[in-house]
């Protein structure tokens, strides 16, 4: 009876010195410092804590691979509010590590709001730099118009009429369909109606790549919308069967109508570049080496305890 205790006694020794140090090695992993920010790190731990914290649907943004996803969360959120933080302070607080975490959040919002109340304004942004950005980007302001326009490819003029009185017996996308899919020389679009996306008057359609001759768009505007053009139309070499299936109108916003938003926006450009380069220059001036394996080898439980997870390849 005593010699069982005795085996019972040594087997929870044994168990508890194993449960020990695996409770000393997980706290050294956590402890190792996986980035160095001016005087201050960052542990294996914390970051595991940071990731944590954000949720699975936000994590799949930082990257296709949970080691991706570590990558850029450490590179684009931790060490920029790190540097920010660093940037802000004023003193240390031992309060705790949420605590803590709750203060440098705050220098580094602090710090961003005052980068971007010395950048600019809406109110501050030159006239002369707003009509410049009208000026620059006008096709986003001004635009012709666009009619959406599906056609028939021939050879001959006479294979174009025959397809042209087909189509009128049956106007309708399946049947205009059928038609583009068996009869049309152009093999870019037969398959999809012969759908050639909405043409400006030069025939440059909204569709990568697509172009169409002038002749086209013309023959099209002669038309209403959801009419065909009632003859053949002269198509390079070839003669098309054309049908208006619809119209963009004209776009014309003047620089009065737009301004306010330009402001904004050029406001806000500026805003994010005095960011970026205060980052870029304390990022030369404070941040050490990564430790890249550390990084490899931190936990991300987020993407590892659903069954809809990320790949495990690192």
């Amino acid at each position: 009876m005593l010699r069982a205790v005795s085996v019972v006694t040594l087997l929870f020794h044994a168990r508890t010195g194993r449960a020990d140090a695996s409770v000393q090695e997980e706290a050294t992993r956590r402890a190792a410092v996986v980035a160095r920010v001016g005087a201050k790190t960052l542990s294996v731990g914390e970051l595991e804590d940071r990731l944590s914290a954000v949720p699975r649907f936000q994590l799949l943004e930082f990257g296709a691979t949970p080691l991706a996803a570590k990558k850029k969360f450490l590179e684009t959120v931790v060490i920029p509010e790190m540097l920010l933080t660093a940037a802000g302070e004023a003193g240390s607080h031992g309060k705790g590590p949420r605590t803590e975490a709750l203060v440098e959040r705050t220098r580094a919002n602090a710090t961003l709001r005052a980068v971007r109340a010395a950048s600019a304004t809406p109110e501050r942004v030159a006239a002369a730099d707003v009509k410049r950005y009208y000026d620059e980007h006008r096709e986003q302001y001004e635009a012709s118009e666009r009619v959406l326009v599906w056609r028939i490819v021939l050879a001959t003029r006479a294979e174009a009429q025959s397809v042209l009185e087909a189509a009128k017996k049956d106007l309708t996308v399946s049947g205009f369909s059928a038609l583009a899919r068996d009869k049309s020389l152009d093999k870019a679009t037969n398959l999809r109606g012969g759908n050639v996306g909405f043409l400006s008057d030069d025939g440059i359609s909204n569709e990568a790549g697509l172009r169409v001759e002038p002749t086209v768009v013309s023959a099209a505007k002669s038309v209403k919308d959801g009419e065909l053009v009632p003859s053949p139309v002269a198509d390079g070499a070839h003669f098309s069967v054309v049908w208006r299936r619809g119209t963009v109108k004209a776009l014309r916003k003047p620089l009065s109508e737009v301004e306010p938003q330009i402001r904004h926006a050029l406001a806000r450009r500026a805003s994010d570049q005095a960011t970026k380069a205060l980052v870029s220059d304390l990022k030369k001036a404070r941040v050490g080496p990564l430790d890249a394996e550390l990084v490899r080898a931190t936990d991300l439980p987020s993407f590892l305890d659903s069954p809809k997870s990320l790949p495990l390849a690192k």
